[in-house]
Formats: C-alpha cells, structure tokens, sequence
C-alpha cells in the first residue's frame, strides 16, 4: 500500500490537547495536513492547543463514546490514536477505568477508522507490554507478562490491531514509547511522570522523591524523537498489516543519575528522598531499536542533556509563574 502524502491530508490525533500528542499537532500542521483533534481535556491541557486553536478543528469529547468516535473520524485520511488513561500507578488503584479507557476507547477509535475507510492508524503503545521479562534490550517479540492494568491496556490495544488487520485490512503502527519526556509533560497530580516531578522539586527547592533504591533504569526518550516516529510511521511504504516497534532514546538511565543530572541543573541543594518501591514498575527498561530503524528508518537524534535542557527552559517558565 502506498500511503498519502501528509500534505493536504486530513489527520485525526485523539489526545492531541495532551503531551505528545499537542507537539504531534504542531508537527502535522508545520508538514501542511489539516488536523482534527479529539480530546476530553481530563488530562490534556486547552493551553498546550493555544497557538494554534484558529488552525485546526478541536472536537471535545470521549473515547468510551463509540458514536464520536464515528463523527471524528469521518473524512480523515490518518488517525494518530494517543489518547489514554496514563500511569501505571493509577491503573493499580483503579484498574477498570484504565481499561475501559485504553481498552474500549481504542476499541471504539479502531472500529471508527474501519468504518471511516482510513487506511492507516499509528496508535500510542508502551514499553510496558515487555512485563516481567529481564531481557535486555528490550526486542519485539520477546515480550513477558505484563505487571500492571496499564501495561496489559497496552498488550490488548495491539492484539485489537492484529485483529482488526487481519480482518478488515487496516494497517496499523503501534508505537512502543520508552519514558516520552519534553516540555509540556504535567509536573503536577499524583500521577506525574519522574522528570517533570524531578524538575518541579528541583526549582521548588523541595527534595525529589525516588521510589525505590533508584537504581532502577530507564531510557527516556525525547518528545520529538517520539513524534518524528510518528510521522515516519504514518508515511513509511514499509508498513505492512499490524506492527509493534520499538521509540526510543537508546540510551540507559539509572533514576539515581537522573535525580543527579536535574539537580545539577537547577542548581537545588536538597537531597533527593527515598520512598516505598511501587507496585506495577518494571525494575530495567531499555529498547533494541534495530526493527525501528529497518522498518522505519528511524534513529533518536536528541541525547538525554540536550532534552533536560530543553525541558528546565520550560519548567522553569511554569515555576515563575506559579
């Protein structure tokens, strides 16, 4: 199948008042496509759409809702699907709306994009389908079990996409993210993701918080790496059927380092402190990204320093004026 150029294109992004998915809007208009965003604002921001409100056309509403769904679907030509209930933590206090949420939403977009002739769908997934497998790296195909709610949202969004391509023809890209960080990531709530809390503390001048010994890994991947692999995804030829690949910034990051890293560059002299390991985290997470770039042609090009720095501009903004 050869896909349709992004120029001209009308591209549907649930979740795009969210993280990833505000920068993905940015990207899609700057590549000329006509951008539909459909989002509940539970947990996406109308401030991160602000400068570009009079450029795209913003539906509000929920995934769970299958006949929105429909209507937003009609007439487009890709569906970015971002949209989730994120957080594994969250997922562990309140399992059922995670999967309602992550799994019917998805459920509900999938079927919407069927019905609306779309020819392709690149979709949110998660370094969390890897489970309780301690290979490292992490490589397609050689998932465990999962350890959380959230991550088995994430396992049962891409078995709907196997379905749903071996069935009606859909082709679907889903996008394995490994710790997405970058300006705009919401620093406040219980639910915070570890660097925009760790930048928050560090320019509050409160103490970080770590769970666990820190010792634990992570590779953090840059909100634009994530984003150009979305475009890649969405106009690669090599697409074929349903994939699950791998987005990374191909680097390993112990939290201890980064608590380190963000100290140092707030310049905050209060120790980080250590609470209770969670329920649900993985202890090591580190992505093969040689399917991403065979298939893809994708390679990260923003290094974690480069990406903190970038992001302390952009904490530092929500400090002062906070």
């Amino acid at each position: 199948m050869t896909t349709p150029s992004l120029e001209g294109a009308i591209a549907l992004v649930t979740g795009g008042a969210g993280f990833i998915g505000s920068h993905l809007v940015d990207a899609l208009l700057a590549r000329g496509a006509r951008v539909r965003v459909f989002d509940n604002l539970s947990t996406g921001l109308a401030t991160n759409l602000a400068h570009c409100v009079d450029a795209i056309e913003f539906v509000e509403g929920d995934l769970r809702d299958a006949a929105a769904c429909s209507r937003v679907c009609e007439g487009a030509d890709f569906v970015f699907h971002q949209a989730a209930l994120g957080s594994v933590p969250r997922s562990m206090e309140d399992p059922a709306t995670s999967i309602d949420v992550n799994v019917s939403g998805t459920a509900n977009v999938f079927a919407a994009a069927r019905d609306a002739g779309v020819g392709r769908v690149v979709y949110a997934s998660s370094s969390s389908v890897y489970g309780d497998s301690p290979k490292l790296p992490k490589r397609e195909g050689e998932e465990g079990k999962p350890l959380s709610p959230y991550a088995l949202s994430k396992v049962m969004n891409e078995q709907l996409a196997e379905v749903f391509a071996a069935n009606f023809g859909l082709e679907f890209v889903g996008l394995r993210y490994f710790n997405v960080y970058g300006p705009r990531q919401r620093p406040d709530g219980p639910y915070a993701a570890v660097i925009p809390r760790f930048f928050h503390a560090g320019l509050s001048g409160t103490p970080s918080i770590i769970h666990g010994d820190g010792e634990q890994s992570r590779d953090f991947t840059f909100v634009g790496d994530a984003v150009e692999a979305n475009l890649l995804a969405a106009s690669s030829d090599s697409v074929q059927g349903s994939m699950a690949l791998n987005v990374a910034g191909g680097t390993r990051t112990t939290v201890n380092e980064l608590a380190a890293r963000v100290l140092q560059a707030t310049g905050c002299g209060v120790a980080p402190e250590h609470h209770p390991a969670r329920s649900g985290d993985v202890r090591h997470s580190f992505a093969d990204l040689s399917r991403t770039a065979e298939i893809l042609g994708f390679t990260p090009q923003v290094e974690l320093p480069a990406g903190l720095e970038a992001s302390l501009q952009h904490y530092r903004s929500i400090v002062a004026v906070s």
